[in-house]
């Protein structure tokens, strides 16, 4: 039996938000860099990879995700 992947819209509709501190980074790196707070997240997440820290680098990808959600033009989903 073969399993199909699951469908990257799917994912990307619903991010995983542990924490109100991880939606309060999204945001706030929203408010600060606009169309580059993904890219600074994505950053973040490089560095911490780097200094082997696995629970930052999946928080800020995590992180990275939820602001491409939130950054969607034309978002027809209330988000709560």
């Amino acid at each position: 039996m073969t399993v199909s992947p699951a469908r990257p819209s799917i994912l990307i509709q619903h991010p995983f938000v542990a924490d109100r501190a991880s939606a309060l980074d999204a945001a706030r790196l929203l408010a600060e860099l606009g169309d580059d707070a993904a890219a600074a997240a994505k950053a973040r997440a490089e560095v911490s990879r780097g200094r082997g820290n696995v629970i930052h680098f999946c928080r800020w990808r995590q992180i990275e995700r939820l602001i491409g959600v939130l950054a969607e033009a034309d978002t027809e989903q209330t988000r709560h």
